[in-house]
């Protein structure tokens, strides 16, 4: 059957539109249609490009192939930089906005990275971090575990911060870290 489309008419109360009863009973045999006619048919859905569909008893199921997610389809949290003016304090770094926060210039004063809307495996890169000490904060109720993993912080030279967040708990989220100088230098 094919859809069967509802006459409104051309203006509001006009009476050129289906009756009320006509009208449902349409909704009706359009909606019997797609429960009957179409359950299971995985060839009504589209998932667009690097996505499949596969039904069984009913059910369909979608699935992303092969290299079927690329840069342009994740969410910022995986892509976009931040720019970070505020130099001193303790500063919110908004991980569903950002991968990679870069800082305006050297800090001022004590400065705490505040961590939140982080998500378990988002690594969140902070630059360039020089003159003043730094502490690691984030949202957990209870606890917030930082674990280093290698470097240590000169503040007298620019210096990269890589966070990866191991575990989002709401109470006690789990972070691994490591911070390194850096130079431009284009050689290898």
């Amino acid at each position: 059957m094919a859809q069967q489309t509802i006459n409104i008419g051309t203006t509001a109360n006009d009476g050129t539109g289906d009756p009320l009863r006509t009208a449902f009973d349409k909704v009706n045999d359009n909606f019997t249609e797609l429960y009957t006619d179409d359950a299971g048919d995985v060839g009504s859905i589209t998932g667009g490009t690097g996505i499949t569909a596969s039904a069984s008893t009913g059910d369909v199921t979608l699935s992303i192939t092969n290299d079927g997610v690329d840069h342009d389809k994740l969410e910022a949290r995986y892509t976009a930089q931040a720019a970070i003016s505020t130099l001193t304090g303790t500063v919110s770094f908004d991980c569903s906005t950002a991968s990679s926060f870069k800082l305006s210039g050297d800090l001022t004063g004590a400065y705490t990275i505040d961590l939140s809307n982080y998500k378990k495996g988002q690594v969140i890169t902070i630059y360039p971090l020089k003159a003043q000490s730094i502490t690691l904060d984030a949202q957990g109720s209870s606890t917030n575990t930082f674990n280093k993993i290698g470097g240590d912080y000169d503040n007298t030279v620019s210096s990269i911060l890589q966070i990866e967040c191991v575990d989002d708990s709401s109470t006690d989220p789990v972070f691994f870290y490591s911070i390194a100088t850096f130079a431009s230098d284009s050689t290898p």
